[in-house]
């Protein structure tokens, strides 16, 4: 069940919020209990077989969390159970994510043709499981308290809002809300204005944009010109900025509206100064993870040169496979990597003496060829693709495509490029200086527009729900 749909908006939203706040705020166990229940359900809706693979989750990372705490508590470091959880989750995730990329892979190496079957990935495994090793590794750390309910453990890893697409949650940053939360009218109605917020980045501008993309996408490569290839990847670039901080800004609305507060997911990245600053603020909850449990672990910028640069390299690698069992990613991982070392060790100290629109220009052509390998998944297609947008292998500069593709699409662009900055939130901060009822007419109207989309529209993918 995706956010933007109308079985979401109009049916299972308003019953879960409904039964949520019958409940007496007295019983924060029972709202707690109902609100498991309904992520459960929202889990399972699309392939309930998988509901089972999210409760042994729950249950064995409840488990095993507790073994490290009993150990520590009788003098022993906890580490044996600490490895035994974090092999079994990762186990589970390398299954159902990467086992045909590890046979694809054999049979291309070795030549063979060894069979199997393509299972479905189930949705948001990559989120929850992240979710799981967080809480053992900072119960092992001592950062957090073993939870003694299992109940706590389950909501904390099925919890809906964030279930599918993030932000990803650190125990330790929810610890304290699963037991003790406070309610407000204006927590709610912030929360719900969000959410009409990100519905409108998701459904208005990603889905057009998309759409757009899927057109040029569909132009075979040797009837590409140099300035359709450009279009169609500008038009990749808003789209999965409008579509995954759509469905951060939706999560965290609907958190605001259970009671619940998660952390900012982004900061508008594409007005960043550097790659260096563009991952400071894309993805926040992606880095932060890799950061506190891969980067510091392996000794983060405290070692040697050598040390660090290869620390950087496992880091990116595994950012790139973490979206996606194909190389393309391991790629697109690793060109971030290695643009990020070069900042670092290069030019970080010419980049900061540029101009500010050279320092955003140079980014953003660094972010918006790393699209290219990141939307294709096909490595040879995806050279093919950026020698295009240089003028190797194009078909001119222009033809009647791109025109067409400028005649009905350029305000649309122009819309996604302004929307990514911050000058429609201070102007907004301006317009509705005093006059609260402003936001909530705006939100609501963008929440009409959105429904409208919805019931005439078809065109309505989720790039991250795949991850």
């Amino acid at each position: 069940m995706l956010f933007s749909s109308i079985m979401f908006i109009f049916y299972f939203l308003p019953i879960t919020l409904g039964v949520y706040y019958l409940i007496p705020k007295s019983h924060l166990m029972a709202r707690n209990a109902w609100l498991l229940v309904a992520s459960l359900v929202f889990y399972s809706w699309g392939e309930p077989v998988y509901l089972f693979l999210m409760i042994f989750s729950a249950a064995f990372n409840y488990y095993m969390a507790g073994e490290i705490d009993r150990e520590k508590t009788e003098g022993g470091s906890g580490k044996k159970n600490l490895v035994f959880a974090l092999v079994i989750n990762l186990m589970i995730l390398g299954f159902f994510k990467y086992f045909g990329f590890l046979m694809d892979t054999i049979n291309a190496v070795t030549g063979l043709s060894i069979g199997y079957t393509a299972l479905p990935l189930p949705v948001g495994i990559s989120f929850y499981t992240f979710q799981a090793l967080s809480y053992i590794f900072d119960v092992y750390r001592d950062k957090v308290k073993v939870q003694k309910n299992p109940m706590m453990v389950a909501l904390y890893l099925a919890l809906f809002p964030q279930l599918i697409a993030g932000p990803i949650v650190n125990y330790k940053d929810i610890e304290e809300q699963l037991t003790e939360r406070s309610f407000s009218f204006d927590s709610f109605g912030s929360g719900a204005i969000r959410f009409c917020i990100g519905m409108g980045k998701k459904v208005i501008l990603a889905n057009n944009l998309g759409a757009l993309n899927a057109y040029v996408a569909a132009i075979a490569p040797d009837e590409l010109t140099v300035l359709t290839a450009w279009i169609g990847i500008i038009c990749y670039t808003l789209q999965i900025y409008f579509d995954f901080s759509g469905y951060s800004d939706m999560a965290i609305g609907l958190g605001r509206m259970f009671g619940f507060r998660f952390k900012e997911n982004f900061n508008y990245p594409y007005t960043a100064v550097s790659i260096t600053d563009f991952w400071r603020r894309w993805h926040i909850s992606l880095s932060s993870w890799f950061r506190d449990y891969v980067y510091i672990p392996l000794g983060g910028n405290r070692v040697p040169v050598r040390r660090h640069i290869m620390n950087l390299l496992i880091v990116w690698s595994l950012t790139g496979l973490w979206h996606g069992a194909s190389w393309n990613f391991v790629l697109w991982g690793v060109y971030f990597g290695v643009i990020l070392i070069i900042e670092k060790y290069l030019i970080g100290g010419y980049i900061e003496k540029m101009p500010s629109w050279a320092q955003h220009l140079y980014t953003m052509l660094i972010v918006t060829i790393s699209w290219v390998f990141f939307s294709i998944t096909d490595i040879g297609e995806a050279v093919r693709y950026l020698g295009i947008m240089f003028g190797i292998g194009s078909s001119g500069f222009m033809d009647s495509s791109t025109l067409y593709l400028l005649r009905t699409g350029l305000v649309l662009i122009a819309m996604g490029v302004l929307g990514s900055t911050k000058r429609p939130v201070k102007e907004h901060e301006r317009i509705s200086r005093g006059f609260r009822w402003h936001e909530t007419v705006w939100a609501l109207l963008v929440l009409l527009i959105s429904v409208s989309y919805l019931v005439y529209g078809s065109y309505n993918p989720f790039l991250y729900f795949r991850f």
